[in-house]
C-alpha cells in the first residue's frame, strides 16, 4: 500500500534489526499486518552487528540467550559454547532471519531521523536520512538498550596522531596491535573482555582506569554434547522458568588472583555495592596484570588530563602510546530513543519530554505519543533481565495490543498521563528500596555528562512485571485511551 504521493503506507514500522525487531516482523508479519523493519547498519544484528570487538560474548549461558518462540528452532540450532560469542550470536541471528525469510521485509543501511505523530490521521510520518518518507499506522522502536556509543569526554582527543577504535563501533576488519603500544581508556564490561586479548598482542599496554568494576570469572568452555541434549530435552520447562524468574550473580575474590597489592588495590571496586553496576563475567582479566608489559593507571589517584598527539597525559605523567581504545560504554536505555527526533501531540518532542528523565507507562508507551511503542524502554526490566527473555515479553504484548486494536476498529492507543506517572512513581519507589541509586552507572544515567540522574529500569522483576502488564491488557488496556 502506498499514500497518495506513493510513499509506503504501513500497519507498522519497525526500527532496529535487532533480535527485538526480527522477532516483532515475524509475529506481526504472520498476523497479516503490512509491516516493515528499517535497520542504520549494514547488516542484521543490532547491539550484537556493533559490539564486534575483540572477547566479545554475551553474559548469559548460551543455552538461555535464545529465542523460545519456536520448538523446532530450539532443536535445530546448537550453540558451541557456554557463553556465545558475539560471532556465534551473529550467526543465529542471519540464520532466524534466513530460516522464518525476515530479509525480504527488512530495509539496510537506512537511518531514521525523525518520526511525527499526525494527530487527525492517527498515523506516523517518518523521514530517514536519505529522504524517504513512510507512513505508518504504529512505529515500533527496537532500537536497543545499549546500542548508542558514549564519546569519551577527554579535552584534546581529536589531537591524537595514531589510531583511535571504540569498542561499540569496531571495524569489521578487524585491528591486530602485534607490536604497539596501546592505550585502553574504561574498564566496563567491553574493556574487562577484550584487555586480555589486547594484552596477547600489544607489546605494551597501559589501561586507565576511573572506576573499578566487579567481575566474576566466566568459566566458559565448549558445550558438552550431553548437557546440549539435556537442555533440548527440557527447553520447555527451562523458558517457563526464565519468565518467571528474576536475576542472581556469583562472587568473585580479586586479591587472590593478581600478583601486586597496590594493582589488585586499585582493581578492588569500594565505591559503590555490589550489583548496583551491571556485574561483568570475564576470562582471565585480573591475571592480566600480573603480565610485565600490561600497566594499571589509577585515575582516581592521578586523573586523566588530556590526550596529546603522541598518548594519553594524566596529572602525573605522560604515556606515549601508538594506538588509544575508547571502552567508554554506551548512553544506556535512552540515547537511541532520543537520538532521532520523534514528536507526539502538540509538537512535543520526546527528548523534550525526557529533559528530566525518561518517563513511560510500563517501558512500552510514553503519554502524548500515541501509536509509539519502545521495546525493552526505560522503566522496564530490560537490562536488568535476560534481555532476549524481556525483549519476548514486549514483543508478544505489542503483538497482542495491535490485534484487539484492528479486531476492535481502534486506531489509536496512548497512554494516560495518569497512568504513565503512577508507573514512574512505582518504578522509583521500588528503586529506591534498592542500592542502585547509590551508584553512579549507566543504570542512572549518570555515566553521560548532563544526562538526569534516573534510575532507568523495573527492579520487580521479569515475573510479577509479566503478570502486570498481562493483567493491564485483559482489562481491556488498562491505563491507556483508546480511539475508533
Amino acid at each position: 500500500m502506498t499514500e497518495a504521493d506513493g510513499s509506503p503506507q504501513l500497519d507498522a514500522l519497525i526500527v532496529g534489526a535487532g533480535l527485538s525487531g526480527l522477532y516483532q516482523l515475524k509475529t506481526l508479519r504472520d498476523l497479516g499486518f503490512t509491516v516493515r523493519v528499517v535497520e542504520a547498519a549494514k547488516g542484521l544484528g543490532g547491539t550484537w552487528y556493533w559490539n564486534r570487538y575483540p572477547g566479545a560474548r554475551c553474559d548469559v549461558e548460551s543455552l538461555s540467550y535464545s529465542y523460545s518462540f519456536s520448538p523446532e528452532l530450539e532443536q535445530e540450532w546448537t550453540w558451541t559454547e557456554k557463553y556465545p560469542t558475539q560471532p556465534e550470536i551473529l550467526r543465529y541471528i542471519q540464520h532466524v532471519a534466513d530460516r522464518f525469510d525476515l530479509l525480504r521485509d527488512i530495509s539496510l543501511s537506512t537511518r531514521v531521523t525523525s518520526a511525527v505523530y499526525d494527530e487527525k490521521a492517527r498515523r506516523w510520518t517518518v523521514t530517514t536520512g536519505g529522504g524517504d518518507v513512510i507512513g505508518t499506522r504504529f512505529l515500533i522502536m527496537a532500537t536497543g538498550c545499549l546500542s548508542v556509543s558514549k564519546a569519551p569526554e577527554i579535552p584534546g582527543a581529536e589531537r591524537f596522531q595514531g589510531p583511535t577504535y571504540h569498542t561499540g563501533h569496531w571495524p569489521h576488519e578487524g585491528v591486530d596491535f602485534t607490536g604497539q603500544r596501546l592505550g585502553v581508556i574504561g574498564t566496563g564490561s567491553s574493556g574487562i573482555q577484550s584487555i586480555p586479548i589486547f594484552a596477547r598482542q600489544a607489546s605494551e599496554m597501559t589501561v586507565f582506569q576511573r572506576t573499578p568494576n566487579f567481575s566474576m570469572p566466566a568459566g566458559n568452555r565448549p558445550l558438552a554434547a550431553q548437557e546440549i541434549s539435556d537442555m533440548k530435552e527440557n527447553y520447555r520447562d527451562w523458558r517457563g522458568a526464565q519468565r518467571a524468574s528474576g536475576f542472581g550473580v556469583p562472587v568473585d575474590k580479586i586479591r587472590a588472583k593478581v600478583a601486586d597489592p597496590e594493582v589488585a588495590e586499585a582493581l578492588c571496586p569500594t565505591s559503590f555495592p555490589f550489583g548496583t553496576k551491571r556485574p561483568c563475567l570475564d576470562t582471565g582479566y585480573y591475571e592480566t596484570f600480573n603480565a610485565e608489559h600490561v600497566h594499571l593507571v589509577d585515575l582516581r589517584k592521578t586523573p586523566l588530563q588530556e590526550i596529546t598527539e603522541s598518548g594519553i597525559r594524566t596529572s602525573e605523567s605522560t604515556y606515549e602510546v601508538d594506538a588509544i581504545v575508547f571502552a567508554t560504554g554506551f548512553d544506556a536505555m535512552t540515547g537511541a530513543l532520543t537520538a532521532v527526533d520523534i514528536r507526539g501531540k502538540g509538537g512535543v518532542a520526546l527528548k523534550e519530554k525526557w529533559g528530566e528523565g525518561p518517563r513511560s507507562y510500563l517501558g512500552l508507551a510514553v503519554a502524548g505519543f500515541p501509536n509509539l511503542f519502545t521495546i525493552t524502554g526505560p522503566s522496564s526490566p530490560s537490562v536488568l533481565s535476560n534481555m532476549i527473555v524481556s525483549i519476548e515479553q514486549h514483543v508478544e504484548w505489542v503483538t497482542d495490543c495491535i490485534r484487539y486494536m484492528r479486531d476492535n476498529g481502534r486506531t489509536e492507543i496512548d497512554a494516560t498521563t495518569g497512568a504513565e506517572d503512577d508507573w514512574v512513581s512505582h518504578v522509583e519507589e521500588v528503586g529506591n528500596y534498592t542500592l542502585y541509586p547509590t551508584a553512579d552507572s549507566w543504570y542512572m544515567g549518570s555515566n553521560v555528562p548532563g544526562k538526569p540522574r534516573v534510575f532507568m529500569a523495573y527492579i520487580g522483576g521479569v515475573g510479577p512485571y509479566a503478570d502486570r502488564i498481562t493483567e493491564i491488557a485483559r482489562n481491556g488496556y488498562e491505563g491507556f485511551a483508546l480511539k475508533t
